[in-house]
């Protein structure tokens, strides 16, 4: 089947996104194991991206744990350096397709604050054709319900829809729905997917 329209997740896909790194080389691997054994942060995060406030979400969380406050509240006041670094190979397949006249989306799991302080420190981020924000829908991956509203508004056929990401589960609901999908593990091998659905060649797709 044919591709109209590619879809890119954010997250391990063009902006590494790995909170636990951050906590390993700023507070030692010790203190974070024993933070997250505690703390629900990807279960904060979760709400942060249905579209609760950035900061406030965060502050309150570190006020029920004030043994871990410093460290709860740098996922806000640090939070850019939990975003990082960009991948660029991702980041050149984005435009690679954008240049040949493919639409190009983002569905993402990022909330509203997060995602507009993102957006000024990784210019890119601008460069598609339509963002899908969690935040900004109040629904996240992998709840159909965020699949649906982008079916509807940009009105292209399931089944013509290529949508990378890293997480199976994401992929899963993509597929009940008719996606195309790549798992994406790394810029190589979505590259290398690219060019077998004709929508690059090996010079545009490579590194």
């Amino acid at each position: 089947m044919a591709v109209d329209a590619v879809i890119f997740d954010i997250g391990n896909v063009l902006i590494e996104w790995q909170p636990e790194t951050y906590y390993d080389r700023v507070y030692g691997e010790d203190r974070r194991r024993e933070m997250f054994a505690q703390v629900d942060l990807h279960g904060m995060n979760d709400e942060v991206d249905r579209g609760a406030d950035f900061r406030d979400t965060i502050y309150s969380t570190a006020e029920q744990y004030p043994h871990f406050r410093r460290e709860i509240r740098d996922w806000h006041d640090n939070w850019i350096e939990l975003a990082q670094p960009v991948i660029p190979h991702s980041v050149s397949l984005l435009r690679a397709l954008r240049s040949k006249g493919v639409p190009v989306y983002a569905l993402t799991n990022f909330g509203i604050g997060s995602f507009a302080y993102a957006e000024t420190q990784y210019p890119f981020l601008a460069e598609f054709d339509r963002r899908f924000i969690s935040g900004h829908m109040g629904v996240i991956k992998p709840d159909a319900g965020i699949y649906r509203q982008l079916e509807t508004e940009i009105e292209i056929r399931p089944e013509r829809l290529l949508f990378t990401d890293d997480k199976a589960d994401n992929i899963a609901m993509a597929e009940t729905r008719g996606w195309q999908t790549h798992l994406f593990e790394g810029p190589q091998g979505w590259a290398d997917r690219l060019v077998d659905e004709g929508l690059l060649t090996p010079a545009e797709a490579a590194a």
